[in-house]
């Protein structure tokens, strides 16, 4: 079955250097899976050459829309910026994947044709083979033992940024959380569990990043020298997992008094 319309939406920061051929692979192996496909791209104000890189894709790639923040703020709003940017045009299925290219045009194309066949509210990519460092493999753990307990049953990847949502159901999970909320796919894992949304899980390779250093462009400090591969967490990781444990507790973990 092929759809009517497939949006895919990705937050970017910084990724000048491998974007442009990560959008061209999506494209590649998305058009023919749709009759109108529309790629959705938020620049959360990078700093270095995205801008021009995704100008220099879009005279090529006619689905390509770009939207520049109005001001940096971060992985997960400018997530939840482009999610809500994807409903607008609507599209049968809304995909999002982040902008540093660490999965496969393919394994894109595979998420949606699980979608499309099992009538899923909701696909999420699980990764495998993840070569990022000790400690964000570690984080993501933590983070899954605890929502194991807050959902009643362990999510495989819980924090994953590959997903495919039927519009109604993202329009619901997109009214759970704010705006500026730090980690929303946590919150969507969550919600999606308790509102027992019909969810399938597909796996899925993780790839290097597409340039830059691999614990990802949000924790490289400013002025902190050349990328290379840290032995313990970056100090802007560890100040970003304290709020998100302060966040989490506060929007999807605190029990809710009863009615």
């Amino acid at each position: 079955m092929r759809l009517r319309h497939l949006v895919v939406v990705m937050p970017a920061y910084n990724e000048a250097e491998g974007i442009g051929g990560f959008l061209r692979e999506i494209d590649a192996d998305l058009e023919p899976l749709a009759e109108t496909l529309e790629l959705v791209v938020v620049d959360d104000r990078s700093t270095d050459d995205t801008a021009l890189a995704l100008a220099a894709v879009a005279e090529e790639l006619p689905a390509l829309r770009v939207i520049t923040a109005d001001a940096n703020r971060g992985h997960g709003p400018t997530a939840l910026a482009a999610y809500r940017a994807g409903l607008e045009g609507g599209g049968e299925l809304v995909v999002h994947v982040d902008g540093d290219g660490q999965f496969a045009g393919t394994d894109l194309a595979r998420l949606v044709r699980a979608a499309v066949s099992t009538g899923a509210d909701v696909v999420h990519g699980v990764r495998t083979g993840r070569t990022d460092p000790w400690f964000r493999r570690a984080l993501t753990f933590t983070v899954g033992a605890v929502v194991a307990l807050a959902a009643g049953r362990r999510i495989p990847d819980v924090n994953t940024p590959l997903r495919a949502y039927r519009p109604a159901a993202l329009g619901e999970l997109l009214s759970t959380v704010p705006a500026d909320a730090l980690v929303p796919h946590v919150h969507f894992s969550i919600a999606e569990a308790r509102r027992g949304y019909r969810v399938r899980y597909l796996r899925v390779s993780s790839l290097p990043r597409r340039g830059g250093d691999a614990q990802g462009t949000m924790w490289t400090e400013a002025g902190a020298g050349p990328p290379r591969s840290p032995r313990l967490p970056p100090p802007r990781l560890r100040r970003f997992a304290r709020q998100a444990a302060i966040e989490l507790w506060r929007v999807s973990l605190k029990p809710r008094p009863s009615a």
